[in-house]
């Protein structure tokens, strides 16, 4: 008798853990681990009172939207959706789930919510707004190196997000009276063919625009860079940790921890289409004078005394 009272108490218990669902284009533990930083800041121990479902597609985009739906069968309370393709996946494969996005480009632009202030639908979460910052990277480039003709630009037409920088990228390109060298990267198996095309094409500066089969190859595409005395910029600071001369942008790390003031608010009873869309509040301008020594490029005074960090 006391074993069938206590089945149905502990079953109960077991619904009220919230269990979410985190879908990514690929496999990045510091994502992870700065969701889970997030989360422990709200009092959210995974196991104990959270359960968390990771889905990563392992740089195959294709495989996001058979991810989403598994997380949808599973029930999860909600799917925090890491970049533009895994937020239009969830989008797709649930309009009652609430969905965080964690970074990605503008998704006013990509259709992913009707406004920044009311997102309506169940979507809501981070933008890191990589298209409003292109033509920076751009500027910061001429700045480093006066002489710059030509900039190779790495990129995957794969990613809505990623085209909507590329094609600021052109604009600014076109107004500091650069060439633009497309390279499209839609796989790993792409970048020695890009690396080529940029060598042959006469390219003298390297920017690269974040999706899945870049992100995953940093530290190869820095040594390009460096081997063919390349100045280089992204977005992100792992670049230049990963031996590449610079980066603008947000910082993922802050952006995927404060993902979980998201987390909490939805499980709290927030409707996602009340919680306005964030948009980074501060951008970080890392520099690896390493990095510049090896390609021979003095970084101006004016661009060192703006940076965030200095890797020497």
């Amino acid at each position: 008798m006391l074993v069938v009272f206590c089945l149905p108490t502990e079953a109960q218990q077991a619904k009220t853990v919230p269990r979410i669902g985190v879908l990514n284009a690929t496999n990045a533990p510091f994502q992870r681990e700065a969701l889970l930083q997030g989360l422990r800041e709200f009092g959210y121990a995974e196991g104990k009172n959270i359960i968390i479902e990771y889905r990563s597609a392992d740089g195959q985009i294709d495989r996001l939207p058979a991810l989403a739906a598994n997380l949808v069968r599973l029930k999860v309370d909600i799917i925090v959706a890491v970049n533009t393709p895994a937020a239009e996946a969830a989008k797709r494969a649930t309009t009652t789930i609430p969905i965080v996005m964690a970074g990605g480009s503008d998704p006013v632009a990509t259709g992913l919510v009707a406004s920044f202030a009311r997102p309506g639908g169940n979507i809501t979460g981070l933008t890191i707004m990589n298209a409003e910052t292109a033509g920076k990277r751009l500027e910061l480039l001429k700045e480093t190196r006066s002489s710059i003709s030509s900039v190779a630009v790495l990129w995957n037409g794969n990613n809505p997000g990623t085209i909507l920088v590329f094609k600021q990228t052109q604009l600014a390109a076109q107004q500091l009276g650069l060439q633009l060298q497309s390279l499209e990267v839609k796989s790993f198996n792409d970048l020695e063919n890009a690396f080529k095309a940029a060598t042959s094409g006469g390219a003298n500066a390297l920017v690269l625009l974040a999706s899945t089969p870049i992100t995953p190859h940093l530290k190869q595409i820095a040594d390009f860079a460096t081997n063919n005395r390349l100045p280089s910029i992204y977005d992100r600071r792992d670049f230049p940790e990963a031996g590449g001369l610079m980066s603008y942008g947000s910082n993922p790390a802050d952006t995927y921890r404060r993902t979980a003031i998201y987390v909490d608010k939805i499980l709290k009873g927030a409707k996602p289409a009340d919680l306005p869309v964030e948009r980074p509040t501060k951008l970080e301008l890392v520099v690896n004078l390493k990095t510049a020594k090896q390609i021979g490029l003095t970084i101006p005074p004016n661009v060192l005394a703006r940076a965030d960090r200095v890797i020497k």
